[in-house]
């Protein structure tokens, strides 16, 4: 029979090997899936792994997709690293979202194109006051940051639905709740015409050289992993574990709030009760396949804007429920928590 055998050091090369694995393990069971719902399985592997690849447009929508999965991923690594678990991110992309939108809409005919800053950084302010609310709770009366982050969650989104339904809320908009249109001085620039793409690309891939940097090659990211893995040794070294949870839970949220400001300014152009897609929860997992590495969650982001393009494809095309989006992306999480044993553990043949 199959045992479990602990290994006397990880794996280096199924640490490596595992996401693969995964993703492998899911694409069958997508497979089954798609055969169990009596649809092709070959159109239904289609919609989610070429279609969002095989032209311009596509790979265009596809790096919309990602760039907000990716600044999140990149802030919850930061947290994740320092052992300060915040589920929250969804909620801090919400209030960035509705941060950057309160500045958006103070513009007029006359603003100049200097407010695109404006937004920006009032949607950074807007996460990090978010996350910082977080980190204060957990601070002076130690509340536990998963439940509090998670619970901040529906706060946010319950403010969102107030504030489109009331006093933002459009006159001209037959009643939908929803801000007006925001002026063309406020939108994020496009790098294209004819596509969605925007800047926020480039202010993706500037926050994975960034992260990189702080997290491998400066003290104070040295600190916060330090004061995620030993605890004790950091506070031996001198280390601020008070210090490690506001970096943490501040550049978390900033750059969740950064994401949520770039798509209100950018693809979607007002605030919608919409808004609130997922991200901050899809870029969990966007974290964790790309093993918490910067490099890593570049492929992890865009593998899971496949899974969002693949969904909403699949609902037009196939007839199938967009929910399947949420069904491939927990399949992912799963298989790999499950495919993550091996580095471990080796599977041993025993009598």
């Amino acid at each position: 029979m199959l045992k479990l055998e602990a290994r006397p050091q990880p794996s280096a090369i199924w640490s490596y090997a595992s996401p693969l694995l995964a993703l492998l393990i899911t694409v069958l069971i997508g497979v089954a899936l798609f055969v169990a719902l009596g649809k092709d399985p070959v159109s239904g592997l289609r919609v989610f792994f070429w279609d969002p690849l095989k032209s311009a447009y596509a790979l265009g929508e596809l790096a919309v997709k990602a760039t907000p999965l990716l600044l999140i991923a990149l802030g919850l690594a930061v947290c994740f690293r320092s052992n300060v678990w915040n589920i929250g991110a969804e909620g801090q992309y919400v209030m960035g979202a509705m941060a950057a939108s309160g500045v958006a809409l103070l513009a007029d005919a006359s603003t100049g194109r200097w407010i695109v800053l404006a937004v920006m950084l009032a949607g950074v302010l807007g996460g990090m006051v978010w996350g910082g609310l977080t980190a204060w709770l957990r601070d002076r009366f130690n509340a536990n940051e998963i439940l509090v982050s998670l619970m901040l969650v529906y706060v946010a989104v319950l403010l969102l639905n107030f504030v489109v339904s009331g006093p933002w809320k459009d006159p001209q908009g037959y009643n939908f709740p929803q801000t007006k249109t925001f002026d063309l001085a406020t939108r994020i620039p496009r790098l294209f015409s004819g596509s969605r793409v925007s800047i926020g690309v480039f202010l993706a891939l500037l926050g994975v050289i960034g992260t990189w940097i702080f997290l491998f090659r400066t003290r104070a990211g040295f600190a916060q992993q330090v004061g995620g893995l030993a605890p004790a040794a950091a506070r031996y070294a001198g280390f601020s574990s008070r210090r490690a949870l506001w970096v943490a839970l501040l550049v978390s949220g900033g750059m969740a709030g950064l994401a949520g400001g770039l798509e209100v300014a950018g693809p979607i152009g007002q605030l919608t009760p919409y808004v609130p897609a997922g991200y901050g929860f899809a870029a969990i997992i966007v974290a964790y396949v790309g093993r918490l590495h910067p490099v890593g969650m570049v492929f992890s982001a865009i593998l899971m804007s496949m899974f969002y393009i693949g969904g909403e494809l699949a609902q037009s095309r196939l007839g199938l429920p967009k929910s399947l989006t949420g069904v491939f992306q927990g399949l992912l999480l799963f298989t790999l928590l499950a495919c993550d044993t091996l580095v471990n553990y080796r599977l041993k043949w025993k009598k």
